[in-house]
């Protein structure tokens, strides 16, 4: 079984790494060891304004994106954001955009992951209708290791958001599940298509880290982060790399 995971994930990497921009990406998946779940997230961009950004860990465990030079930054609304952020109970939750505050303040009410999504619809950065991608681990629900979601235009058509949700009910040692905003560079940029993919990961975070790293367009990546959710008791890493 496990060659037939590795089979799978390969072609997947070599795509990713050939995409010039494949745009924001999420991976969530298990360690090799099955202890502890990981969500990896990075950004890309293409204007001053997108590559102008870094990621910011706070304290508490919730991780912003932030201007690494605030003098040049023109637009704030689709960059600035929490990725990362958690609740009390166990939810971990990773997004591209403010959707992540929808999630996690809907989680707080008693709320579902998909109930705060069915809420939002693709970025307004037309002509490109950026999706918005989403994800959760909550070590409270019995049924799934994890979920992705995508919100995005029909075929481009912004009076329509589709809205697709991706749910694992056991995750794979040392496999993830990735999903990205565009299917490739462009201008509009398209949207990413199909299921999330299967790929690779590692037991130590810097390694995976590194490993992603090295597969984004070295032009475009911006920051990446890789964070791991330790399964018996919730204890949690962060790595970060900035450009």
């Amino acid at each position: 079984m496990a060659t037939q995971w590795s089979a799978a994930a390969q072609p997947n990497i070599e795509r990713l790494e050939g995409n010039r921009y494949p745009g924001r990406g999420i991976i969530i998946g298990l360690t090799p060891d099955a202890t502890r779940l990981v969500q990896v997230y990075w950004i890309m961009g293409r204007s001053e304004n997108s590559r102008n950004r870094v990621f910011i860990a706070e304290e508490n465990g919730f991780l912003r994106t932030e201007a690494k030079d605030p003098a040049k930054l023109s637009d704030p609304s689709l960059i600035i954001y929490y990725p990362l952020r958690h609740t009390a109970t166990g939810a971990h939750i990773v997004t591209n955009g403010d959707q992540t505050d929808t999630i996690y303040e809907a989680l707080n009410g008693g709320g579902t992951f998909e109930q705060a999504l069915a809420t939002r619809t693709y970025e307004p950065d037309a002509p490109n209708y950026t999706p918005r991608i989403s994800g959760i681990v909550d070590l409270k629900d019995p049924q799934f290791a994890y979920k992705l979601s995508i919100l995005k235009t029909n075929q481009g058509d912004p009076a329509q958001t589709v809205r697709n949700f991706y749910t694992y009910e056991k995750a794979i040692a040392g496999y993830g599940h990735l999903i990205h905003t565009y299917s490739a560079d462009g201008d509009p940029l398209p949207s990413f298509t199909g299921e999330p993919t299967l790929v690779t990961l590692q037991d130590d975070i810097g390694a995976t880290a590194k490993f992603y790293w090295e597969k984004l367009d070295e032009a475009n990546r911006i920051s990446l982060l890789v964070k791991s959710i330790r399964l018996s008791d919730g204890h949690t890493e962060l790595t970060v790399i900035n450009k």
